[in-house]
């Protein structure tokens, strides 16, 4: 890979954090090219030579997400060999790195791309749909080791555990973090585990 290309990929990260920095600071309304230059540290017109538009910005912002998400997979698989652990794992991580990027849930359900553009919405669809797919694997290896029931269907499973998360991040978010989302999800995996595991 020449050093242009990768100086080019490193430019393009650092808009891509500087951007998902700003919608956690101001919203998607707070989002805009001039913003983002000065987060970064250029003029307006260098944004230009990396991304052609706000729009193609905000698409770097969701595959920043996704390499976040599936980051965290990895990072599971790495720390523990225990099907269920890895689970646990991935659910405190993922509290956290909603936590930690309050954008998260104000991209999900805004206009411009939970709700609005068709391709923005399809492109959402298909990282959360990769995400569900990691979750059914830890799943299906669970079920291999005789420690998650086999009468269970996994890909039902992931979107459960999808659920322990996006309700306790709701309620954080629009609580202005009053609402414990990491208490609840030590709690509710809990209930999740047993519900899970075999006998």
């Amino acid at each position: 890979m020449s050093t242009e290309k990768l100086d080019t990929q490193v430019r393009q990260e650092q808009i891509a954090r500087a951007a998902l920095g700003l919608l956690t600071d101001l919203g998607m309304q707070g989002l805009n090219i001039g913003r983002v230059a000065r987060r970064v540290g250029l003029v307006p017109s260098a944004i230009y030579r990396h991304f052609k538009s706000k729009d193609e910005i905000l698409d770097a912002v969701l595959e920043l997400i996704e390499e976040r998400l599936l980051g965290n997979v990895r990072a599971v698989y790495e720390e523990s060999s225990d099907c269920l652990e890895r689970l646990r794992l991935l659910l405190m991580r993922h509290i956290e790195l909603i936590r930690g990027n309050d954008a998260i849930p104000r991209i999900i359900f805004s206009d411009e791309v939970g709700f609005g553009d068709s391709a923005k919405r399809a492109k959402l669809y298909g990282i959360i749909e990769g995400y569900l797919k990691e979750v059914e694997d830890i799943v299906h290896r669970g079920q291999g080791a005789g420690v998650v029931r086999d009468d269970l269907d996994p890909a039902t499973l992931s979107v459960m555990f999808l659920g322990l998360i996006q309700p306790a991040v709701i309620l954080w978010h629009v609580s202005d973090g009053r609402f414990n989302a990491t208490r609840h999800a030590r709690e509710a995996w809990e209930i999740f585990r047993d519900a899970i595991r075999t006998k």
